[in-house]
């Protein structure tokens, strides 16, 4: 019941408050260990495509664990000290392991740029939660990357967490975010990273397989919830949810880009370089400026659902 509650209160503080600028963040250590920790690796193993592997797997296999069991005794002596000491702590990381608010906040943002007709603030705020270069972007390519960012991001900012520390508390729901960040920093195709990050990003596959495919399926819900179009986002996940590079990242995009009846993905710049990536959906229209903030609902409206559901889950469980 401790971790149903500390999860709950958790999406509810996050919903409210996001993530303040003046409280620390988990991720900020976590990135500054995988900063240390590349360096010291890469210092003591060859400058070899099986030496930047085997560093690159001890990276893999080390943050995470190392997170696990750090958390997992903060939160194990919380509870020693006292049940409610426990469940505040519970409760702050479950709320950190969450992005709704700030994910939101931030497309809006790009919404707000828009409806100014202001192209380069535009590309610029998009610029914040995305990976890819924003430079050359025309406003649809604005639209288009904040509405990718918000499905894409449901999966591994909200649905992921979620549905681990439902499963195992706020330890578990970190040890994912460390494997998430741990790929956002190494888990990159380019001569730098490809042997070395090539673990790091085989693992966040391997912890996003499941809860991508969950959230896909709560996105398609949260369609029919919001007036969007759940027959045609159905079509296009079943069609479309393999056009990535990765097997979870087109799952939230092409359930989104049916649900709305337009066209997502394509060609795009990452590092100065051109990537010829496939489209996603149907362009049964162009984008709108409006879509970022019917994709901000859906994602709203499918955190929410997931969240009753998993509840529901873990309480019917709890009475057999």
């Amino acid at each position: 019941m401790l971790i149903v509650k500390a999860a709950v209160c958790g999406f509810v503080l996050d919903c409210f408050l996001g993530d303040p600028a003046w409280m620390s963040h988990p991720v900020v250590y976590m990135g500054k260990l995988i900063t240390w920790a590349e360096k010291f690796l890469r210092a003591r193993f060859p400058k070899t495509q099986k030496g930047e592997f085997r560093a690159g797997l001890c990276l893999a296999a080390g943050l995470p664990l190392i997170t696990l069991l750090f958390t997992g005794t903060i939160c194990l002596l919380a509870a020693w000290l006292h049940p409610a000491v426990g469940f505040a702590v519970q409760t702050l990381w479950c709320w950190q392991a969450l992005a709704m608010r700030d994910l939101a906040l931030e497309s809006r943002n790009v919404w707000k740029e828009l409806q100014k007709e202001d192209l380069p603030a535009a590309r610029k705020a998009v610029g914040r939660i995305v990976g890819r270069d924003t430079e050359r972007l025309t406003a649809e390519g604005v639209i288009r990357a904040a509405v990718e960012t918000v499905s894409e991001n449901f999966s591994d900012g909200v649905a992921a967490p979620m549905l681990y520390m439902l499963l195992g508390g706020a330890p578990l729901a970190l040890m994912y975010k460390s494997i998430n960040t741990m790929d956002s920093m190494v888990g990159y195709k380019n001569e730098k990273y490809l042997w070395f990050g090539r673990a790091a990003a085989k693992l966040d596959d391997a912890a996003n397989y499941i809860p991508a495919r969950i959230s896909a399926l709560c996105w398609i819900a949260s369609a029919a919830l919001t007036g969007q179009d759940w027959k045609g986002a159905w079509r296009i996940w079943r069609r479309d949810r393999r056009c990535h590079a990765s097997p979870n990242s087109a799952q939230t995009e092409a359930a989104c880009a049916g649900s709305l009846g337009v066209q997502l993905a394509g060609p795009a710049w990452y590092f100065g370089e051109l990537y010829d990536k496939p489209t996603i959906g149907d362009a049964l229209r162009p984008v709108e400026t409006d879509d970022i903030l019917q994709a901000i609902r859906m994602m709203i409206a499918a955190s929410t659902l997931l969240l009753a559901v998993c509840v529901a889950v873990r309480l019917g469980l709890c009475c057999i």
